[in-house]
């Protein structure tokens, strides 16, 4: 028997049209929220082998990024706008309950999807993100923000291939020399991503408000993942795990901040355990 292919289509979903891949129709409904400047092509190898054991796995280019866009005229991006983008797309299609999948910037999202409606989520993974702000050197920062003000994504594209990144890793590294159009691929990312979503979301990544507290009240099952070399987030991921009432933590050696890129076996076999925990 092969493994089903993920297909691309496009979902109208409150006031725009998400471009989504997607898996397995008919099965378990599963949704992930890609990381800032990333696409749904990044979890694209583990989608045919979930939707072979059952799950229908949905994919969003989200809001501002890769082939989704963003719709004309002035918007204000937040963590709020991509809550109801997500829940948006659950209804539309046609899910009252489903596992939510975030990563990064997307595992933020994903926390206020869990805060607002934890009667919609059979499930939570939180990958390799945090529940707080992303430490990173106010410099550096204000650095970049002019980069993008002024020349937009292909300066900064530019400007990053010249300078140290702060979550760069081992295992990044690696997956650079070792597998053929992988910084082409995180390079169109970037490039496809809006101006005004980098400067909106950036801005809120780096200086949001500690949502452990809240976090706490979650009855929601949850999976807290993150490399082991992925130092920016273990802490939070740690953190979260001990302190969410139903969480576990999985750490996934050899891996930085995209494990399931960089460690795709060890995270698809934690993944696949804690999925089949879900009633």
């Amino acid at each position: 028997m092969s493994v089903p292919s993920a297909e691309t289509r496009r979902i109208e979903a409150g006031d725009l049209g998400l471009v989504v891949l997607e898996a397995g129709s008919g099965g378990r409904p599963l949704l992930v929220l890609h990381g800032f400047c990333g696409a749904k092509e990044n979890f694209a190898e583990t989608m045919g082998p979930l939707a072979e054991r059952g799950w229908h796995v949905v994919v969003p280019d989200q809001r501002g990024h890769g082939e989704t866009g963003e719709p004309a005229g002035d918007l204000e991006y937040s963590f709020d706008l991509y809550r109801d983008d997500a829940l948006a797309l659950a209804d539309a299609l046609g899910w009252d309950r489903f596992v939510l999948l975030g990563h990064s910037m997307g595992g933020m999202a994903a926390q206020f999807v869990a805060l607002a409606r934890p009667e919609r989520l059979a499930a939570l993974v939180l990958a390799d993100t945090s529940h707080r702000n992303v430490p990173i050197d106010p410099e550096l920062a204000a650095a970049a923000r002019e980069v993008v003000s002024t020349g937009g994504m292909a300066d900064l594209v530019k400007a990053m291939s010249e300078m140290e990144d702060p979550l760069a890793t081992e295992a990044h590294q690696r997956l650079l020399s070792e597998r053929p159009g992988y910084r082409e691929m995180l390079d169109s990312q970037n490039l496809a991503a809006s101006p005004q979503m980098w400067m909106s979301m950036s801005e809120q990544m780096f200086s949001s408000r500690d949502r452990l507290p809240e976090l706490r009240q979650l009855s929601v099952p949850t999976l807290v993942v993150v490399g082991e070399q992925d130092r920016p987030f273990l802490d939070p991921s740690r953190l979260m795990a001990a302190e969410i009432p139903r969480a576990r933590l999985a750490v996934i050696g050899g891996a930085g901040h995209s494990p399931q890129l960089e460690a795709p076996e060890a995270w698809f076999e934690v993944l696949l355990d804690f999925l089949g925990k879900v009633t």
